[in-house]
């Protein structure tokens, strides 16, 4: 069967990888002074960012750095982390007829899944986090929650546990309701989330790709999904991790990078940009910055 289009809104965490500004990614030499340390990253323009060391979680530089703001489809992440922690990935589990009316009613980037077609939650993890589907996130809230209010219910109890106390989630996918405020997080809150989700090797191996491919089978058609984080195959060594956008929460990345057994996680929250299509441009000099360090 021909495979069906993917489908990117204006509304999720859509990106392109060739819309990601290029900017230059050599790292200065190791002699870098104290004072190009202590100075932090030029240009950054997101309302709120920070980096640190992936491995510990130091935070190396920030700006408001515990300030409630919108993350968009970054929250697609707390999604992942509760389905990979309740297991079970090898589930079957059958695409509602409801996410068609959702998805056309928040105007919401999708996988392109078909109602009645059948996938393991392993399948829909990757529709959920690679292509930023909404349809992937409602079937996968609803078959576990069980019920998306119990799905929902369950991500705030998880981000509860993990002392992410500056974080709120109203729904499972980041989309701006009821309000474009209702779900949000900080950059402290989201570098934990994101340090907690790369330790997951299935959450790791699925945002590290650049594409994944279902062919047509038994109960279910083809699909083929690109990863949208703009500084895969772009930023060397970019490993991860999701972007987002609305109107409110402005292009948002939360990203990871290692090189020479060195890794950086960092976020931007509302760095500029035009439309929709997500941006790595404060990711790339937040980790020009980080790798020119000669300490870390």
């Amino acid at each position: 069967m021909a495979m069906r289009a993917v489908r990117v809104s204006r509304w999720a965490g859509a990106a392109v990888l060739t819309a990601c500004v290029a900017l230059t990614v050599a790292a200065r030499p190791a002699a870098a002074s104290a004072a190009h340390a202590n100075a932090g990253p030029a240009g950054v323009q997101a309302k709120a960012a920070a980096i640190a060391v992936a491995s510990t979680g130091q935070v190396l530089w920030s700006r408001d750095l515990n300030t409630e703001l919108p993350m968009a489809s970054i929250t697609k992440v707390m999604t992942a982390l509760v389905v990979i922690r309740a297991g079970g990935l090898s589930r079957k589990i059958t695409v509602p007829s409801a996410v068609v009316a959702y998805v056309d009613e928040h105007d919401a980037s999708a996988a392109g899944l078909r109602p009645g077609d059948t996938l393991t939650a392993s399948q829909l993890l990757e529709g959920l986090l690679m292509p930023s589907g909404a349809d992937a996130a409602y079937t996968l809230a609803e078959a576990y929650g069980p019920g998306l209010g119990a799905f929902i219910a369950k991500m705030n109890a998880t981000a509860k546990r993990l002392g992410l106390t500056r974080t709120h989630f109203s729904n499972f996918d980041g989309l701006p309701y009821p309000t474009g405020y209702s779900t949000y997080s900080t950059p402290a809150n989201l570098i934990k989330l994101g340090r907690v989700a790369m330790a997951s090797a299935v959450f790791r191996s699925i945002v590290d790709q650049r594409s994944y491919r279902i062919a047509a089978g038994s109960g279910h058609h083809a699909y083929f999904w690109r990863n949208l984080n703009p500084l895969l195959g772009v930023y060397r060594g970019a490993i991860g991790i999701k972007p987002g956008w609305t109107p409110t929460a402005g292009h948002c990345l939360l990203f990871e990078a290692t090189r020479g057994g060195r890794s950086f996680i960092g976020v931007n929250l509302d760095s500029p940009g035009v439309g929709a299509t997500v941006n790595g441009a404060d990711a790339t000099r937040m980790l020009n910055w980080a790798f020119s360090l000669p300490s870390y």
